[in-house]
């Protein structure tokens, strides 16, 4: 839902008037969102608000940008994000069955923006291998933000154990290396 309001938010200066009422609509279905949260709902009393108080302002929604595409130019920027925003409007609707998911996928993209501005700036890395160890530094990295770990510690800690994981050539012995595995519990 983030990247269709940013489609209607381009559209303040050509259609002020049709984009206040799609950025309103989409506004309210992120207040219902926010009173879910802050009333700490489970996430089957988060699917029941949606499906009372969002599903109508979908259905709306989805029914303005019907009769309101064909009055606008198809290219024009209120075209292009009524377009946008209606092809993957079936797939929307999917958030107001199952109150686990988002109504948007910001907090995924925020979690690997950093990944992926590394891989553009580590473009020039030397040659490939150099290439593929840091992408394999970045993932364990990330990995032990993700699961909590101290990165510092882990690395101190794996680096330590490193030499006997190897030499006992297993792979259970090196799995349990991994951040978040059995030896995180130590640090």
């Amino acid at each position: 839902m983030a990247h269709i309001r940013r489609h209607f938010e381009q559209t303040l200066d050509e259609h002020k008037s049709l984009a206040e009422y799609a950025l309103a609509q989409i506004q309210s279905l992120y207040n219902i969102e926010r009173m879910a949260d802050n009333d700490e709902f489970a996430p089957e009393q988060r699917a029941e608000l949606r499906q009372r108080l969002a599903t109508p302002i979908m259905d709306a929604l989805e029914c303005w940008m019907e009769t309101t595409y064909p009055k606008v130019l198809p290219k024009s920027r209120m075209g292009q994000a009524i377009g946008y925003a209606y092809q993957l409007w079936s797939r929307m609707r999917n958030y107001l069955q199952d109150g686990r998911l988002k109504i948007d996928n910001n907090l995924a993209e925020n979690a690997i923006r950093p990944i992926a501005l590394s891989r553009k700036n580590f473009l020039f890395c030397g040659n490939h291998e150099a290439a593929e160890n840091t992408a394999m530094i970045c993932s364990l990295l990330s990995t032990c933000k993700a699961r909590g770990v101290n990165p510092r510690e882990w690395l101190n800690d794996t680096i330590a154990k490193l030499p006997y994981a190897l030499e006992a050539k297993s792979r259970d012995e090196l799995v349990k290396l991994l951040p978040g595995m059995a030896h995180s519990k130590e640090l």
